[in-house]
């Protein structure tokens, strides 16, 4: 699972086989964990929750999906070259 970048104190990363799904990331305090919060990527390049299993408090989730958003080409880049894929699906 190849960690994108860090966030403060939080980590935002991939889980492997998982490019069977819309393209999204996962964020956790610490090491990654399976049932940390989701955020899946948008078209337009903002992002949307998927989950916060992480229960990330709402002002900390706010500025974090505020910097995955200004991230997205980055986000969008490592998708592809991680899964090997040339088209990304995303959720809307």
């Amino acid at each position: 699972m190849p960690s994108l970048f860090n966030i403060g104190s939080y980590k935002v990363y991939f889980w492997a086989n998982e490019n069977n799904e819309p393209i999204h990331v996962h964020i956790s305090k610490g090491q990654p964990s399976p049932g940390s919060t989701k955020i899946w990527l948008t078209k337009n390049g903002g992002c949307i929750l998927a989950n916060n299993n992480s229960r990330i408090p709402q002002k900390e989730l706010s500025e974090l999906m505020e910097v995955i958003s200004a991230q997205f080409f980055v986000i969008c880049s490592a998708w592809k070259n991680f899964f090997v894929v040339d088209e990304i699906k995303f959720y809307c």
